[in-house]
């Protein structure tokens, strides 16, 4: 059994550093937008785990074939992405591993 983490990674695209939080099985189940330098990246990964125990801060988006969620800081900026799920049942797994991993998650990075 593996333990939570974030990881952080630099994009060779676009010179980007970006956040993924993987659960306890090495899935994963949020991701970040990209941010110039290392430190906002590092801060995004605090609000996350900041916010990411309170249900208000999940804006849950449903499309024909998929259902995905957003978390979203105090101020309404989002700060986190998920990965598509078919049902909305794998949709609140997913939110259910974010609140319980997020906030003891480890930080490894990888850039």
């Amino acid at each position: 059994m593996n333990n939570p983490k974030f990881q952080i990674f630099k994009s060779a695209a676009n010179s980007q550093y970006y956040y993924r939080l993987k659960a306890v099985n090495g899935e994963n189940i949020l991701g970040s937008e990209g941010y110039t330098s290392k430190q906002n990246c590092t801060n995004a990964i605090a609000s996350v785990k900041a916010n990411a125990p309170y249900d208000s801060r999940y804006e849950r988006k449903d499309s024909l074939t998929s259902y995905t969620f957003n978390l979203k800081a105090t101020n309404g900026e989002i700060i986190g992405r998920s990965e598509s799920y078919t049902t909305s049942y794998a949709r609140e797994n997913g939110i259910a591993a974010v609140k319980r991993d997020a906030p003891i998650a480890g930080v490894e990075d990888l850039s």
